[in-house]
């Protein structure tokens, strides 16, 4: 059993490599487990168990780019969490993507004609931006934990999740010039069967298609910051006391 002093140097060690305070609860555990594993196993001390441990790990640490993170690098082992936490949400936001598409194909082929249809692609593409405004009105409690650059004691990120959230505003902005537009080119091709603008329908049916599910994610990542830090602060508190 490790004493408190020696847990706080296993933990200042793991911030001193730049690991979101999430993913630094999780990677602690294993190496404290390690450690005491290696005391008991080679009646080591605490500094060699914990010198032995670190050189086992320490290939995870060194940083490395990841397109998901392009302003900072990050560490190697962050980088395996992220992939694997993170193409689970890009697949199921694809596939509720690929559900809202099926509707907008839908609404083409229901609607009276173009006017009507220009007024269902709008409310259709509003409906992510009031879902995007809702979930931040709603959580106006933790607006200064979204900054990318706020930091646990200055020094590490909270969560794996707090550096997508510039990718909210941009998702938000690029969406306002969809519902600005009327869905013209591709109501014509399926129901004028008008061939001769390709390139705009293409633009017309993909675009919001891939900004829809890019919203999708980042309400994905939006809430899981928001749960995973609620986690965090429950682990702060009951350690102060």
């Amino acid at each position: 059993m490790i004493t408190e002093t020696q847990e706080n140097q296993v933990t200042d060690y793991l911030i001193f490599q730049q690991l979101p305070l999430d993913i630094l609860l999780e990677v602690k555990d294993h190496m404290i487990s390690q450690v005491t594993d290696l005391q008991i196993r080679e009646h080591l001390s605490f500094e060699e168990a914990f010198l032995n441990v670190q050189k086992s790990w320490d290939g995870e640490f060194k940083m490395v780019s990841y397109f998901l993170f392009s302003a900072v690098q990050i560490p190697l082992i962050v980088k395996k969490i992220i992939k694997g936490k993170f193409n689970s949400m890009m697949k199921k936001s694809l596939l509720i993507g690929l559900f809202f598409f099926g509707i907008n194909l839908m609404l083409i082929f229901f609607s009276k004609n173009q006017e009507e249809y220009s007024l269902f692609f709008k409310l259709l593409n509003g409906m992510f931006l009031l879902a995007l405004g809702t979930a931040w009105l709603l959580n106006m409690n933790i607006r200064k934990y979204l900054r990318t650059d706020f930091k646990y004691k200055g020094k590490c990120f909270y969560t794996l999740y707090q550096q997508n959230m510039g990718l909210m505003a941009v998702c938000t902005m690029s969406m306002f010039q969809i519902v600005g537009k009327n869905g013209h080119y591709a109501f014509q091709f399926f129901r004028a069967q008008n061939t001769s603008e390709m390139t705009g329908t293409l633009i017309t049916l993909i675009f919001p298609f891939l900004l829809q599910s890019a919203i999708i994610f980042t309400l994905f990542n939006f809430f899981e910051h928001k749960k995973t830090l609620g986690k965090i602060q429950n682990f702060l508190q009951s350690a102060d006391h």
